[in-house]
């Protein structure tokens, strides 16, 4: 079978898959993985093999800048603190759990060789993460600290990744203010060309107006951060992360709003058709990588569970202490600490790992520096695949139980609240602008008269009655767009007026959903 056709079968799989997971509510990913694992279980299915370049390079970037941009920048701000103890602190104390864990089961992997699984498996997923946060509403201060760590501990795990692996390959490691200084001069020059070409990128975006060019700038934006991080020799990952924290917050500055509906349209395909693929090769692969370790190393489930329940008692123990720190003060305020058990059950529990684990485990290399092959470099990969797919498919498919448990999911009174108050505010500065237009006369009498009456009828929908409406409204576009359907049929109207009229509907219906 042909990579083409291998692709397209994954592509197919995680379509069928997430319309069950959306019907069933389950989160996508667990899914992927189980029906890709059933999938490579099955006699005469095609060997999936990829390559840690094709995981780093064309999915991580897409994947990474995606979960960035959708990052709320002010209630990040408000967890700084906590989510820099977990992504810095944790990912250090993950490593070392792990290597400890598989070094006493496993006692031919040194603590050394341990680090390398570790520091992979030290990382949780943002694309995972993030999806199931964002589904199970949890409060915005908890979704941001979820979704802040799940972005820099991606950084900080795959920057001690490089290091713990180069002196493996090298036949020793470094003295440790070298490994510290490698360790920065990684991270922060990472961070600093992030920020340089995301600042770039919002000059190219302010210098356009062609929806289709934002398009193509935005598609292109986390590739060329990473290539340029990674030529650079700092981190590319780092990059890509920083430079979508900073486009994140000054996208509605430069980007009209038809481009960024266009944008967003077009990530949430790329989003969707990456993370199915990749999920599914999780539990596609699987099964091949088993059947190539040697007869030895065939008791890898019971390690693979020893290393995930080590990294969650890790997990719950230093969330314990990071919920002391400013930030989540308001969740720690129970002097009878029901609440804040409650916050550190979730934020545990939401810990699952997916594609940068995968990736990490890929990339270790075939030899070390001498020429020899890597040490146990097939254990290594199915570890960190089996510990990733255990952590997909028990904590994906129980964290909503654990949410509704533990009563955390946010109010929704509260968001309509909201909602209502920034609608019925952008429509009164809207009203002072037109009133300032008129008196300058700078618009024709009848045009002001239109856009007042258009924006007292909006001003209604924001009230009680705008559910109702809306569902009239769709109605009304569904009666015009079946009418030009007869008239192209009719030879009336031309196929190109069809469209140019319909895309004005489906901008008005798009405008009706949104409100």
């Amino acid at each position: 079978m042909h990579t083409a056709e291998i692709v397209l079968g994954l592509l197919v799989l995680a379509s069928v898959v997430a319309s069950f997971a959306d019907r069933l509510s389950l989160p996508a990913p667990s899914l992927l993985v189980l029906a890709g694992l059933g999938v490579g279980l099955i006699p005469g299915v095609p060997t999936v093999h990829v390559t840690p370049e094709i995981v780093s390079l064309v999915v991580l970037p897409p994947l990474l800048y995606a979960a960035a941009v959708d990052v709320v920048i002010a209630d990040l701000r408000a967890v700084l603190r906590p989510v820099a103890a977990l992504a810095v602190g944790l990912v250090g104390a993950s490593a070392v759990v792990v290597a400890v864990v598989i070094h006493l089961f496993v006692p031919d992997i040194s603590i050394q060789l341990g680090l390398v699984l570790g520091a992979a498996l030290a990382s949780t997923d943002p694309v995972a993460v993030s999806a199931l946060a964002r589904r199970l509403h949890l409060p915005p201060r908890l979704l941001a600290l979820v979704q802040g760590e799940s972005l820099l501990n991606d950084a900080t795990s795959l920057l001690l990744f490089r290091v713990v692996v180069s002196g493996v390959v090298a036949g020793h490691f470094a003295a440790p203010g070298h490994v510290v200084l490698q360790f920065l001069g990684l991270g922060f020059g990472g961070a600093a060309i992030g920020l340089g070409c995301a600042f770039v990128v919002s000059h190219l975006h302010r210098r356009t107006d062609d929806t289709v060019i934002e398009a193509v700038i935005s598609l292109l934006t986390p590739y060329a951060i990473f290539v340029v991080a990674e030529v650079a020799h700092t981190s590319g990952v780092t990059a890509v992360v920083f430079g979508g924290l900073y486009l994140s917050r000054r996208r509605y500055e430069f980007s009209r709003g038809p481009a960024r509906l266009q944008i967003g349209h077009i990530y949430d395909v790329a989003v969707f058709l990456l993370e199915g693929a990749v999920f599914a090769i999780i539990g596609l692969q699987l099964p091949d990588l088993v059947r190539e370790l040697p007869a030895a190393e065939h008791d890898f489930v019971l390690v693979s569970l020893a290393i995930t329940g080590a990294l969650l008692a890790a997990r719950v123990v230093w969330v314990a202490g990071a919920t002391f720190l400013p930030g989540l003060s308001e969740a720690s305020a129970d002097p009878r600490g029901r609440q804040r058990s409650r916050v550190i059950a979730v934020t545990s529990w939401a810990g699952t790992r997916g594609v940068i684990p995968l990736a990490a485990a890929l990339s270790i290399p075939l030899t070390v520096d001498s020429g020899a092959a890597f040490p146990h470099r097939e254990l290594l990969v199915v570890l960190a695949t089996t510990c990733t797919a255990i952590t997909l498919v028990v904590q994906g498919l129980t964290l909503r139980p654990v949410v509704r448990r533990a009563g955390l999911v946010s109010d929704p009174r509260v968001r309509t609240h909201e909602e209502a108050i920034a609608r019925h505010a952008a429509l009164e500065a809207a009203e002072a602008r037109l009133d300032e237009l008129q008196n300058v006369a700078a618009a024709s009498p009848e045009a002001v008269a239109w856009l007042r009456r258009e924006l007292q009828q909006r001003t209604q929908l924001a009230g009680a009655a705008g559910e109702e409406v809306h569902a009239l409204r769709r109605e009304l576009i569904g009666a015009e767009s079946e009418r030009l359907r007869q008239l192209v049929d009719a030879g009336e109207i031309s196929e190109a007026v069809r469209r140019k009229v319909q895309r004005m509907l489906d901008l008005d219906e798009a405008r009706s959903s949104d409100d």
